[in-house]
């Protein structure tokens, strides 16, 4: 397994999990990370600077507002690579109301020295779902490989739910 590929998969279980001890395995000390939202339904700094800063927004104070959260990455970095651009889709729920949650976006990875030294997040949605769509979609969720998915996989046993299907679709169009 590469570097740059152990180190996505370490943020990604740091981050949904919240596990903030293993962001310094992933992010080097001096790790820039950007985020460009596209959608009103999400809020995060622009950039964040360090290894440390980036955990306390991205994992800690992610983990005080969302639950249940699975993030896909939609394909795996080339072996022996220091970049990955990859779209993700990531499904959760909001602690406080119990709404289901639906994103989509692009990342932009970076590595040097076997951590990641970059990271750009682009999120093009981020839609409020009903609480009632959270089970049907989480329990999809789980049954997915994690967290690589290609689109195809994320297309089986889709839940009828309009939001997810228009996304995949999306998703399969900007691929």
């Amino acid at each position: 397994m590469s570097n740059l590929k152990r180190c996505i998969e370490t943020y990604i279980f740091a981050k949904d999990g919240n596990r903030p001890h293993l962001m310094e395995a992933a992010f080097a000390p001096d790790a820039q990370l950007t985020t460009q939202v596209a959608t009103p339904d999400i809020v995060f700094p622009p950039h964040i600077a360090g290894c440390e800063a980036i955990t306390a927004i991205m994992v800690s104070q992610f983990a005080q507002r969302y639950e249940n959260v699975y993030t896909f990455c939609l394909s795996e970095p080339q072996p022996g690579s220091p970049v990955h651009d990859c779209n993700w889709l990531v499904c959760m729920t909001e602690k406080e109301s119990g709404a289901a949650r639906l994103g989509y976006g692009r990342y932009e990875w970076r590595s040097a020295e076997g951590r990641i030294t970059a990271l750009t997040i682009t999120i093009e949605e981020m839609r409020v779902l009903d609480r009632a769509i959270a089970a049907p979609m989480l329990t999809w969720a789980h049954s997915l490989p994690y967290p690589w998915c290609t689109v195809d996989q994320l297309e089986q046993a889709v839940p009828p739910v309009e939001a997810l299907e228009r996304v995949i679709a999306r998703l399969r169009t900007v691929g």
